[in-house]
């Protein structure tokens, strides 16, 4: 796998360089595109905040949609190793 070296800007902050795999890139992109967006558009909202008050916000904003997710995909699993497990039952006594 082929490596990259980029530099993404968040917020106001200085630029960060970073050292990727190529595959990654456009996650990587796609994520300052939408860290960046959300901060833009809370900082024009919350104009009495600081910078970092509201790349604070941000930041819980994904973790708690990362979160939210991470309890979705483990639900589903479960729902499907039930599923797997009801099939594999009526399988099993199809052969009896």
């Amino acid at each position: 796998m082929s490596k990259l070296n980029i530099t993404i800007r968040i917020a106001d902050q200085a630029p960060m360089p970073l050292y990727i795999n190529r595959d990654d890139e456009e996650v990587i992109r796609t994520a300052e595109y939408n860290v960046n967006r959300l901060w833009n558009l809370w900082s024009t909202k919350h104009k009495t905040k600081s910078s970092n008050e509201v790349l604070a916000m941000v930041a819980f904003r994904f973790a708690e949609l990362f979160f939210r997710l991470n309890n979705t995909a483990n639900e589903t699993n479960a729902m499907l190793e039930d599923f797997e497990k009801g099939l594999d039952d009526i399988l099993l006594e199809m052969e009896l």
